[in-house]
């Protein structure tokens, strides 16, 4: 095999030799490594730094470089398992290389989830996760994260492909980074509750092609419980602009009070919080002491995160603005205007047009009119 060496954070590892001229380069290697993952590696390495868990299983390791750097960086005591006979060979002459007491597997993901408990279990396939969750829901003493790159499905842009893996009916919406990660979350909470146990969000993100979550899991009924109040739907104007939020496993039909239409239920997601605002700042805090290459936008996410609100739906002011056919101010002015009114308002993670707010639809309209 052709390697060629790269480093993230701290660590140095031999990855295949890529095409560069091709669409997709992390495709034509026989081992799959993609480095526009940095960022999501990165982040699951600082926040390791603070959870300290005692085990973590990196499922489908494919290069093993989510595995290596948990391993090398945060000294966690890691396995690294793939299927792929190329990618385990690999996997370990980079543990041997950087003299790491890491254990390296070559399973089938869910036969070795079914069989072994780690504190830690960390789903990042290439595509869609939804094969994996349920054992990785039994595998995870504490700490469950999972990586979905399938995001036109979780978005509604695939309808039936996100149906199928999901059994959630998503839309297509202008807030569909929101409905992909709330999907995805409703869809692991459902498989972790079904064992009696709960589901508590740390750190959950959408950033370009990937969803991203962190999540802590609590024994017992109550938790599960807890948990499932927070399944519901985005109830969507087909007409307008209006959204709602509800509660429950199944809608209960409901009509627009701006312009009378049926409201299309989006969902079932997860309508709770999304992040741990004491998880983040303890990230912010370790932020400085941890070598990451996108720790410059690592910041910024997470700043942006902890005064994000809570809604499980955004409204984006140039969708309003063409609708109202006006020129609006910038983002800043209009959310200070919307709390200078006496609503909460911020910024959503994952768009720079993006305004999250509990006030009415009529006043957000009225503000970014200048009325």
């Amino acid at each position: 095999m052709d390697v060629v060496e790269v480093t993230e954070g701290k660590t140095r590892f031999f990855v295949p030799r890529q095409d560069p001229h091709l669409q997709f380069p992390p495709g034509s290697g026989p081992v799959f490594y993609n480095s526009r993952m940095e960022l999501n590696r990165d982040t699951t390495v600082l926040l390791l730094s603070v959870l300290r868990p005692g085990s973590y299983l990196d499922a489908m390791g494919a290069s093993g470089v989510r595995g290596l750097r948990v391993a090398h960086e945060d000294g966690i005591p890691v396995t690294i398992n793939d299927w792929n006979t190329k990618a385990v060979d690999l996997i370990q002459q980079n543990v041997e290389a950087l003299g790491l007491a890491a254990e390296v597997t070559r399973e089938d993901a869910n036969v070795l989830m079914s069989g072994r408990t780690f504190d830690a279990v960390d789903l990042d396939p290439f595509g869609t996760p939804a094969p994996f969750v349920d054992s990785a829901a039994r595998s995870a003493g504490n700490y469950l994260f999972v990586t979905a790159t399938d995001t036109a499905p979780l978005c509604g842009a695939h309808l039936k492909a996100g149906m199928r893996r999901y059994f959630s009916r998503p839309r297509n919406t202008e807030y569909h980074a929101e409905v992909g990660l709330r999907t995805l979350m409703g869809f692991v909470v459902r498989e972790v509750i079904k064992y009696d146990r709960g589901v508590e969000p740390l750190f959950c993100y959408a950033h370009e092609h990937f969803h991203r979550l962190h999540l802590r899991l609590r024994y017992g009924a109550a938790a599960a419980d807890r948990a499932l109040a927070r399944l519901g739907y985005v109830m969507q104007c087909p007409q307008c602009l209006y959204r709602s939020e509800q509660a429950g496993m199944l809608p209960e039909p409901e009509e627009c009070p701006l312009c009378s239409a049926d409201l299309v239920p989006v969902g079932p997601l997860w309508t709770g919080r999304i992040n741990d605002d004491a998880t983040l700042a303890a990230m912010q805090e370790a932020l400085p002491a941890v070598t990451v290459g996108t720790g410059a936008r690592i910041g910024r996410l997470l700043a942006t995160c902890r005064q994000e609100l809570d809604t499980s739906s955004h409204y984006d002011y140039h969708v309003i603005a063409k609708h109202l056919r006006v020129s609006p101010g910038g983002i800043g002015t209009v959310i200070e205007q919307l709390q200078a009114l006496g609503y909460r308002a911020s910024r959503a993670h994952y768009s720079g047009t993006a305004i999250k707010t509990d006030a009415p639809l009529p006043v957000l309209e009225k503000v970014i009119s200048g009325g």
